[in-house]
């Protein structure tokens, strides 16, 4: 580069005219990316007729902005090179307008240093100069200052509306051959519009996320919705490619406090900004919001360093292995599979990290995004292998360490229930299922996914209490074998050795419009472990149930049953039952405290060491006979 420094301040200041005569044929041309795009130089390079402005290359990370037009591209002057297949650029790409460079934005640092992709002149948007003639980037920060070192041409488009934005975003003056004046106003973002399946979606991916995990936002439904129901959780991190206003609630909140991070500690750490003039407003001069490059926003090596690292995206598809296919087309920024792997593996190197994919259920045509296959779709991810946790309107799926088949089973339980029994059907056909898997499809609708609730029992051990669901096969086969003798005579009344899968599967496949069914389980969110189970069974010919429960041994003695009890009453009471029957016996003292510590009037009738209880909910209800239906 020359020498800038010898050129007077009032020669750097010229028209956007006299920066066109600069350019020569054949230049690489680097433009601020996203929200930074210089609009001004832009447009007057699209609609100069100057005979010098020809066959040149375009390069934009994102192309978010108007003032490249893809009618443009068509006059064969201009050539656009991008990194992004989103957004506009995804139509222009497949049309053969638009030249898409396939790589991970982690490594396109490198790329520009080394000379691999030339630049010969930057166009960027910054904002006024300071007193000690510094300006800001503002809220593109991504490899601009990279760019500017290799430029021999580099242009800055002076924006007052541009917020000053805090970290590695100032350059010199001097830095500049020269400087444009704008009025243009940056490219605003409105908030998006949420409706109540993203919502639903939303606060699913919410009740896996836990207190100090650090997390990265994109722009769309999914993370607009997502901030409502992050708002009480506590000392969240962000360590986010996009900054919008949805974050910017989050952290007005007080959920973030970005205390528990290993890379800039005490700061929200971004590269872009995407969203409102308030949004704008409120990151100017923000001394909480760090803008750094991209060698430090996406690389995985920064980002596994933050832990409990948890990367949200949101998928277009998915079938039942966990293959991935993203979204591509205008509206989605976070889209491609090279722009998704530097999060996904950053997710993977942070101490307890993880990965999750969100979409509703079916598309706006009603058709279904769990299918038995996605070999057919484009943009697919496919590292099925990578994926943690599928998530949708209906529920969370934990992938990890599952085989093909509990994988299936778990995102055929979160599928919509209309979609369910074509999805079992073809999973047998495909032999990824057992032949033999029943589907109860008349309770599909009937999942009571509204049951849910946690609770820190004596010792601190903390249980997750929802309904029984299909793919909780193998975990309730688990929790059968780790019971003794003694366990299974008390629950099931003989000696009972094995629990084989065409036992098991009726047990967890519920008819919900007959019979109620909890578990409990410990662990993280969305991965844990069934340590205990509580059913009643309603009778066929009075408003009474047969209510049982069971405990892991392991953590019997914690008031465990006895909160599931309490539960199934309240339960059974919304219901209309009456009250409660149940076989126990005598040996089991145990069960019967808990039974007793409901503060229920207990009608016992002891035989042959068994006793016949009945548990009516009225203290004044008259003894009923026992109903051998029940």
């Amino acid at each position: 580069m020359k020498d800038k420094d010898k050129i007077p301040k009032t020669k750097r200041f010229v028209s956007p005219e006299q920066v066109m005569a600069k350019v020569e044929p054949g230049m690489s041309i680097f433009i601020g990316t996203g929200v930074g795009e210089p609009r001004t130089l832009v447009k007057h390079l699209m609609t100069s007729e100057a005979y010098n402005l020809n066959d040149l290359e375009l390069i934009q990370l994102v192309s978010l902005g108007d003032a490249i037009s893809l009618e443009a591209m068509d006059c064969n002057r201009y050539r656009l090179k991008t990194f992004f297949s989103g957004w506009v650029a995804s139509e222009a790409i497949t049309a053969g307008r638009v030249d898409l460079i396939p790589s991970r934005f982690s490594r396109i640092p490198g790329l520009i240093n080394s000379g691999q992709i030339p630049i010969d002149a930057v166009f960027i948007q910054i904002t006024p100069p300071n007193e000690a003639g510094y300006s800001s980037l503002g809220v593109a920060v991504d490899v601009a200052r990279l760019a500017m070192e290799k430029a021999s041409l580099v242009v800055g488009e002076i924006n007052s509306k541009v917020p000053q934005t805090q970290g590695d975003t100032f350059v010199q003056v001097t830095d500049f051959d020269y400087l444009i004046q704008s009025s243009a106003e940056p490219i605003y973002f409105s908030r998006w519009p949420v409706d109540e399946t993203f919502d639903q979606v939303a606060a699913n991916v919410a009740s896996v996320i836990d207190d100090g995990s650090c997390i990265a936002f994109s722009i769309g439904p999914l993370y607009d919705a997502l901030a409502t129901h992050l708002v009480h959780k506590r000392h969240l991190g962000v360590h986010t490619p996009f900054f919008t206003d949805a974050l910017m609630d989050l952290v007005k909140s007080g959920a973030v406090s970005n205390r528990n991070k290993e890379i800039f500690r005490g700061k929200s750490l971004t590269s872009y900004a995407f969203g409102t003039p308030e949004l704008m407003a409120w990151l100017d001069r923000n001394p909480m919001v760090e803008f750094q490059g991209l060698d430090k926003v996406f690389d995985p090596a920064q980002i596994g360093r933050n832990p409990q690292f948890t990367a949200v995206f949101p998928a277009r598809k998915v079938d039942i292995s966990g293959r991935i296919v993203l979204h591509f087309g205008k509206g989605n920024v976070t889209a491609g599979p090279g722009d998704v792997l530097d999060f996904l593996h950053g997710s993977e190197i942070s101490a307890g990290g993880i990965s999750i994919f969100a979409l509703p259920s079916r598309n706006r045509e009603g058709n279904p995004n769990i299918r038995i296959s996605v070999e057919n779709f484009p943009n697919q991810l496919n590292i099925r292998e990578s994926v943690d946790m599928i998530v949708t309107e209906y529920g969370v799926a934990s992938l990890n360490g599952r085989t093909v088949r509990e994988r299936a089973q778990a995102l055929i339980d979160i599928a919509h229930p209309d979609d369910r029994l074509s999805l079992i059907e073809n999973a047998k056909a495909e032999k990824i299922l057992y032949p033999d898997q029943i589907f109860l499809a008349e309770s599909a609708h009937l999942y009571p996914a509204e049951i849910k609730a946690t609770h820190t029992f004596k010792n601190g051990v903390e249980v997750r209490f929802r309904a029984i669901k299909p793919s909780d096969e193998e975990e309730m086969r688990r929790l059968f074998y780790r019971f003794s003798d003694e366990s299974v005579y008390y629950r099931y009344f003989s000696p009972i050795k094995t629990m084989p899968h065409a036992k098991m599967q009726k047990y967890v496949n519920v008819d919900f419009s007959r019979t109620m069914s909890i578990v409990g389980l410990v662990g993280d969110p969305g991965q844990g472990h069934i340590i205990a189970e509580a059913r009643f069974v309603k009778g066929l010919q009075r408003p009474y149930a047969d209510v049982a429960f069971v405990v892991d041994e392991t953590h019997q003695g914690l008031g465990i049953a006895t909160y599931m009890y309490a539960m199934l009453i309240r339960l059974a009471r919304k219901q209309g039952l009456q009250g409660f029957t149940a076989d126990v016996l005598s040996t089991n003292k145990g069960m019967m405290k808990v039974f007793e510590k409901a503060g229920l009037r207990l009608l016992a009738k002891l035989e042959q060491g068994v006793y016949h209880l009945e548990i009516p909910f009225n203290p004044d209800a008259p003894r009923l006979e026992n109903d051998s239906d029940a």
